[in-house]
């Protein structure tokens, strides 16, 4: 199972970099999305996908699963929403003002 969620985080990271360096501004948000995807994977993975026992059973529990990338992804996914959404606000007001979406586009010019 750890080997099917490894090749999956490398299909994220992979599209997530295609993603970032092409010319749409747009496509460069959705490669920021999927690359906190695949990180929150990363650290789900990371963590170890044993499982069917509670988090914490007792001082006297022979096995329990550590709770502490469980806490970990739940922050990251809070962070990246509230980045998602901020790269999404900027986003749409570039488009409003520029009224174009390709990253060329909104380089400039050297004689600027």
């Amino acid at each position: 199972m750890e080997i099917l969620i490894a090749v999956l985080i490398g299909i994220l990271f992979s599209v997530a970099t295609y993603l970032i360096l092409t010319k749409s501004l747009f496509r460069v948000v959705l490669g920021t999305v999927l690359l906190s995807h695949g990180a929150h994977l990363l650290i789900l993975t990371m963590g170890g996908l044993g499982g069917g026992s509670a988090p914490l059973l007792g001082e006297e529990a022979a096995s329990y699963t550590d709770p502490l990338p469980q806490a970990l992804i739940l922050t990251a996914i809070v962070i990246s929403f509230g980045m998602t959404a901020l790269l999404l606000v900027m986003t749409y007001r570039t488009y409003k003002v520029h009224q174009t979406d390709d990253l060329d586009q909104l380089r400039g010019r050297s004689d600027e």
